[in-house]
């Protein structure tokens, strides 16, 4: 129980520090966010630590938990970054991704297409992280494949909401099946060239959340 409080916890922060309703620098303090989630400070010592390992907030010795949000410009790096570690994986993938392979990509396609028909946007980022592990495992590079996980990761909280602006997942899962073609086909470039525009349009959809989300004059 304490567990899936921390979880919720953690992504229900994470969506603030991500929307701005949490500012970077601000502090995190554990009584005040065990009285607004109604949970126990154990919870919130678990969500915090996430958070920390997340990159979204720093741990100062003596002093507390504090916000880190990223800027525009890093997170326009970032997503510029994802986006070529993306396409790498996808045009690696195309060259040497086995039937097998194949089959589990298709199948975490699958269930995708059933997080939409539920209408569940965070199940479909959690399938999507599927689809892409299966990219991942395919390209044959360990050191590129760990360096994909490790900025998705830093991401994830971005990514997540993103899928949350209206026609994003049927669009995304356009793209994915756009991915899957190219590679059954072996079509290395394309496959890299669809990928990389398949992340680069997330972070766009990002900041059509954002701007949804903005109070009116």
């Amino acid at each position: 129980m304490s567990s899936r409080a921390a979880t919720q916890v953690f992504q229900m922060v994470e969506e603030q520090i991500a929307t701005g309703q949490l500012k970077d620098g601000e502090k995190l303090d554990e009584a005040t966010l065990a009285e607004r989630f109604n949970v126990s400070r154990t919870p919130v010592r678990e969500a915090l630590l996430q958070l920390v390992g997340s990159g979204l907030a720093r741990q100062i010795p003596k002093r507390g938990c504090f916000v880190k949000s990223p800027s525009l410009r890093e997170m326009i790096e970032m997503f510029e970054v994802m986006a070529e570690l993306e396409g790498m994986c996808a045009r690696l993938a195309a060259r040497r991704m086995t039937e097998d392979q194949l089959n589990l990509l298709k199948k975490a396609n699958v269930g995708c297409e059933q997080a939409i028909t539920d209408g569940d946007s965070d199940l479909y980022y959690d399938k999507n992280v599927d689809f892409h592990e299966c990219i991942y495992d395919a390209c044959g590079n360990q050191f590129l494949a760990n360096e994909a996980r490790r900025l998705r990761r830093r991401l994830r909280s971005f990514r997540r909401l993103q899928l949350r602006v209206r026609g994003r997942m049927s669009q995304s899962l356009s793209e994915h099946s756009e991915i899957i073609n190219a590679i059954e086909n072996g079509l290395a470039e394309q496959a890299e060239i669809i990928s990389r525009q398949h992340v680069m349009i997330q972070g766009e959809r990002f900041n059509d959340l954002l701007a949804h989300m903005e109070p009116t004059p």
